[in-house]
């Protein structure tokens, strides 16, 4: 199982001790290697090192003696075969625009979003704001809910890469009896299904939080793919990506589940609570509260139609209600299935 790098087990970085990273992490080491997790506050890197826990997401699981928690970023990178960045897609160009990253070192991407103000997927931004060349850059992505990955409940995802190699590479430090990483290099599809799905899990938390039921929140997920795969066509991705574990798989595990934080966020604002009221009492990050406006200028780039993203969009920004926005999306113009 465990892949060696020069005749030992890799050296893995994870930026970030947030519950992904962290579940990621323990995946990394569950497979035999030797894992630096970056803390940004030095309190929380000393309680996992002293606890071997993580105590702001997983206070109940115990994390491998082959992880280490640390608060300064070059020394986590430092000698580092992978650097794996878990952190918000919205902060990820600041953070690289303070660390060094190895120059040999395979740049993982856990973070599903699209970058306000640029358009750009992670793996672009990694690009150009870390000077790394996509050969180099991988994303994982797929149907990752945190908790259940940490628990080590059977889980199978995607490790995309540009490069064959690269993808490959990534599979064997990640794959375990509990996680199953497939390969594919269809980076496009891959990053555009992981950020979509956000979006269309907080269309859903609206509508189980507004009380509908099976055939409301059925609709919204089937149609939100077919909003996924025309972005993706418009952009280049391979359609058959959407129906696997980037597309439909990450899809409805995020729109299906109490354990996502889009679908979670979703609900609570069809109960009737503010943006900011949500934002305020969490300390985990909805990523399609943000990436939706991102999104939704890039289709219109594009000039892709995605009404479902238009309508969140409108209500994160307080232009609509979430009873508005379902009225909206239900008044449509009627058209063809496919169009």
């Amino acid at each position: 199982m465990t892949t060696e790098v020069r005749g030992r087990p890799a050296r893995v970085a994870v930026m970030g001790s947030g519950s992904w990273g962290t579940a990621f992490a323990l995946v990394v080491c569950d497979a035999g290697h030797q894992v630096t997790l970056w803390a940004r506050r030095p309190e929380l890197a000393h309680a996992i090192n002293t606890e071997h826990r993580n105590p702001d997401y997983f206070p109940s699981i115990a994390l491998p003696d082959t992880l280490t928690a640390v608060s300064d970023a070059q020394q986590a990178m430092a000698g580092a075969d992978f650097v794996v960045l878990a952190v918000p897609s919205q902060s990820l160009r600041a953070n690289l625009s303070h660390w060094k990253i190895p120059e040999t070192a395979i740049v993982v991407s856990l973070a599903k979003g699209i970058e306000l103000g640029t358009g750009l997927r992670m793996s672009q931004v990694i690009a150009e704001a870390g000077g790394i060349a996509p050969e180099r850059i991988a994303v994982v992505t797929g149907p990752n809910l945190a908790r259940e990955i940490a628990e080590r409940q059977p889980s199978a995802s995607v490790v995309a890469s540009v490069s064959e190699a690269t993808a490959e590479a990534l599979q064997d430090i990640c794959h375990t009896p509990r996680f199953r990483a497939y390969t594919n290099t269809d980076v496009i599809g891959c990053e555009l299904g992981g950020a979509t799905k956000n979006v269309i899990g907080l269309a859903v938390g609206m509508a189980v939080g507004l009380g509908l039921g099976a055939n409301a929140t059925a609709s919204v997920i089937t149609r939100g793919l077919a909003e996924t795969t025309r972005l993706g066509l418009a952009l280049g991705a391979d359609p058959y990506t959407f129906s696997g574990l980037a597309g439909l798989g990450d899809l409805v595990a995020t729109c299906s589940s109490p354990l996502s934080r889009n679908r979670t966020f979703g609900e609570e604002l069809g109960r009737g609570r503010t943006v900011a009221e949500i934002t305020a009492s969490t300390r985990q990050v909805a990523e399609g509260v943000k990436s939706c406006a991102s999104i939704q200028a890039l289709a219109a780039a594009h000039g892709v139609e995605m009404p479902i993203v238009e309508h969140v969009a409108a209500v994160i920004a307080g232009d609509l209600t979430p009873a508005e926005m379902i009225t909206a999306l239900m008044s449509r113009s009627a058209k063809p299935e496919r169009y």
